[in-house]
């Protein structure tokens, strides 16, 4: 299970430095603690967990080494902290400090192993190693009032810890089960799309088939090229089935119809500054390159859905934010940049509610079709929506304008 924090941009940087400075002031509490003994190095149950299994352990639970699974580090500090507790048991009786750092790294590896660890059985039997570790922790004190206390405290600190790690795999599986649902929604959307595609393409062949039988005795020189048309035809219609992937389409859903682009989107941006009020400003740029593209109608429709959703997400999280939609085409493909400034106000909660997966669903359709998708921040706190469309071939350009004729 990995953990997204690109869409915060300090994010990691903040949690490593808040966990560094944790540990370490949890360190000077060991030190500190083990200096003010009389003759605290005399002894080595007293520093070793200070000195040794502590920093060690807090490794292990901030990740590192990372060419270790988190597997291979839980049982790497399971076994250090018990070889120093059987250690302590055997060694000549004093009083020893089990060490804060070393129970904060056994308690962040219980996060951990409850929350990331993907199958349940293996989490579990992770989860229950680190926790009777922990619980044998006040063994070293050899005093039964230290360990009645202590297993109490640790007892109450690990079932916090368990519960945490549960709330975050829940959180995570249900992040998850979003995710697919959108991505299920969005193939079934794109069947619904290419299912009418595929049927007019179809149509037009009957048509060609149908002429061709009609002026085959009267025309016949005219008919090769009604047949090479079908071809061209035929092999356009199975290069969008295949992008079907078994989906089906639900009979009761009125599917999108392609028009010219440049209206569409002209009417999105004027919907998209009405809805958005008096000080939402949007153009859409279109270059000479992208009017005389070539783009097949699924295209189109992703084009115009990746529009649609980066608008509305600029309505919802950078209210009054001036928009730029542009087009353009090269050798890569149709290039489609939406790109917003810095809201000119910015509100607790955006407006419509916090998705999230609209775009997943964009990106979805974009990679359907072979196209390329990113999206991130700009300088001066703005935001981009950037995708790539494959054109359609020359050859199909040149058959088709001979059919035209």
């Amino acid at each position: 299970m990995k953990w997204n924090l690109a869409r915060i941009p300090d994010g990691t940087r903040l949690i490593t430095i808040s966990g560094l400075v944790a540990f370490a002031l949890t360190w000077t509490v060991d030190l500190t603690t083990i200096v003010n003994r009389p003759e605290p190095f005399a002894n080595a149950c007293n520093w070793l967990p200070v000195l040794v299994s502590g920093p060690l352990i807090a490794l292990a639970g901030s990740g590192l080494p990372r060419s270790i699974d988190l597997r291979g580090r839980i049982a790497c500090a399971v076994l250090l902290s018990l070889t120093v507790t059987v250690w302590s048991l055997i060694a000549p009786p004093d009083p020893r400090w089990w060490g804060a750092l070393e129970s904060c790294g056994l308690f962040f590896l219980t996060v951990r192993a409850a929350a990331e660890i993907r199958r349940p059985a293996t989490a579990l039997a992770c989860t229950a190693a680190l926790c009777a570790t922990v619980l044998l922790l006040p063994l070293r004190a050899a005093s039964l009032g230290v360990f009645v206390a202590g297993g109490y405290v640790l007892t109450v600190a690990l079932a916090i810890c368990v519960a945490i790690g549960c709330a975050l795999r829940a959180l995570e599986s249900r992040r998850e089960r979003a995710v697919h649902d959108v991505r299920q929604a969005e193939r079934l959307a794109i069947a619904r799309d290419l299912h009418d595609l595929i049927a007019h393409h179809m149509t037009g062949i009957i048509v060609q088939a149908n002429a061709a039988l009609t002026i085959q005795t009267t025309a016949p020189d005219q008919v090769p090229p009604i047949l090479r048309n079908i071809a061209n035809s035929g092999t356009e219609t199975l290069e969008s089935m295949r992008r079907l992937v078994r989906v089906l389409r639900e009979d009761n859903h009125a599917a999108l119809r392609t028009g010219d682009l440049v209206t569409e989107l002209a009417d999105l941006v004027s919907a998209h500054c009405a809805a958005g009020g008096d000080d939402t400003v949007a153009r859409v740029e279109v270059a000479a390159a992208a009017r005389t593209a070539r783009l097949s109608p699924e295209v189109e429709l992703a084009v115009q859905r990746l529009v649609q959703e980066a608008l509305t997400n600029v309505r919802r999280h950078a209210p009054g934010a001036r928009t730029t939609v542009q087009l353009d085409a090269d050798s890569a493909g149709l290039l489609v940049d939406v790109t917003n400034t810095a809201p000119v106000r910015h509100s607790a909660t955006p407006t419509g509610g916090r998705g999230g997966f609209g775009l997943l669903g964009v990106r979805e359709r974009v990679e359907a079709l072979n196209g390329t998708f990113r999206v991130g921040p700009v300088p001066h706190g703005g935001w981009q929506v950037h995708a790539v469309f494959p054109l359609v071939a020359a050859d199909a350009v040149r058959d088709s304008d001979q059919s035209a004729h």
